[in-house]
């Protein structure tokens, strides 16, 4: 009884939270002009409570969907002649009605706690339709099939896909190859969305930094191709050496957590080349980062083509990387950190750091991780020339060859 009394009056709560919502937009309106407000909604949960206990101690289903019906023609009848007087075509007090009945309902029969959620969702987006209403003005179609498209490619394609290595070698796995695909997806359209509502320096500074902590590789190709109807590609050359920044002080905190004695052979080299790309990036956003987005035309956030393109050659690498290392066991190191860390940094260092627990030394791994790191600086290089205009990769060449070397002097000095 103690259960159902608390069912009860969260069912209450529920119906009282929306009619507050709903109440307050009609505050103003004349006493018995409108056909529900806080009252009228907390009644209408607490009746979708009180009708499902019925049913249940009747056990009887049917009375839980009378009811229901019942419930929905009487509301919408008022709703209608309400309407009907003030020539209004909104129906969303009527979903919202139903929708407290149910959830009141399911306060009861159900899981009380997604019950309370819902509720509070409910509440939510009916308090939020000025934002909702802007936003859709602000929308254009391009947003809008980007959207749609990143939303098919995560929520069906990626569960369709195994998740499992195909090949003899342990290279290739479908679904983190789509995965890696969704990833750059995201990376860019969130790099847009961000732009657009920050401005062009600081959406692009924020964008950058953000998707270059998850894969730098995919924040070049986005700003490649993004520089490509640019005005002025030098601020969006600066934002992609902040990213090769990130990525480097990433791998960085990636072999201190899983293998610290191996920084003391990438630290300092890294931190070197990491600081090159940051007073260069530095230098490009704040001498021509004050328009970047001025002669700008609008574009697809992200194009399915050059993703496609990546996750192939993503896919090819990954296998070629692990039939190498299969067939030359440490002798492959080497050349196998340069082949995976060319598309993908993470995976090359992680497979080289577990190498230090296979009778492999320090001091090669250390190297290995190095090369992975020079070879995903070239992987990208590869990708802007592919994607991007000249006067965007020439200029992230130099400063990438500026870094390189910094790195090399203070391995040679150490």
């Amino acid at each position: 009884m103690d259960t159902l009394i608390a069912r009860l009056g969260l069912a209450l709560a529920i119906g009282l939270l929306v009619g507050l919502e709903r109440g307050w937009r009609e505050r103003d309106a004349p006493d018995r002009s409108r056909t529900a407000g806080i009252r009228t909604f907390g009644i209408s949960g607490l009746l979708g409570g009180i009708v499902t206990a019925l049913a249940n101690a009747l056990g009887a289903v049917s009375v839980l969907v009378g009811g229901f019906i019942a419930f929905a023609a009487i509301f919408a009848w008022y709703k209608a002649r309400e309407a009907a007087h003030d020539e209004d075509f909104s129906v969303t007090s009527v979903i919202a009605g139903l929708g407290v009945f149910a959830l009141g309902a399911l306060s009861v029969a159900g899981d009380y706690r997604a019950a309370a959620a819902g509720g509070a969702a409910l509440a939510a987006v009916l308090a939020s339709r000025e934002i909702l209403h802007g936003l859709l003005r602000r929308l254009t179609w391009l947003e809008l099939r980007s959207a749609l498209m990143l939303a098919v490619m995560t929520a069906i394609v990626l569960p369709l896909l195994p998740n499992r290595t195909m090949d003899p070698w342990g290279g290739f796995n479908p679904w983190e190859v789509w995965f890696l695909t969704v990833l750059m997806a995201s990376i860019s359209f969130a790099g847009y969305v961000a732009v657009r509502v920050l401005g062009g320096t600081r959406g692009l500074l924020v964008s950058s930094l953000a998707g270059a902590v998850v894969s730098s590789t995919a924040v070049t190709m986005t700003l490649a191709s993004s520089a490509a109807s640019a005005a002025s590609p030098l601020p969006l050359a600066g934002a992609a050496s902040l990213a090769a920044m990130v990525s480097i002080l990433r791998v960085c905190t990636v072999v201190l957590a899983i293998e610290p004695s191996v920084l003391a052979t990438v630290g300092m080299p890294a931190l070197a080349a990491s600081l090159a790309f940051a007073i260069s990036g530095i230098f490009l956003l704040a001498n021509h980062g004050r328009d970047p987005e001025k002669g700008t035309s609008a574009r697809n956030p992200f194009e399915l083509g050059p993703l496609l393109l990546f996750a192939m050659l993503f896919a090819i690498v990954s296998t070629a990387s692990a039939a190498l290392a299969a067939q030359f066991g440490g002798r492959g190191l080497l050349a196998s950190s340069a082949l995976a860390g060319m598309f993908d940094v993470d995976v090359s260092v992680l497979s080289a750091l577990r190498l230090v627990k296979h009778s492999v030394s320090v001091e090669a791994v250390g190297l290995a991780v190095l090369t992975a790191l020079a070879a995903n600086a070239i992987g990208r290089l590869a990708l802007a020339a592919f994607a991007g205009p000249v006067r965007f990769w020439l200029p992230l060449a130099g400063i990438t060859l500026v870094a390189a070397a910094a790195g090399y002097l203070t391995t040679l000095l150490l």
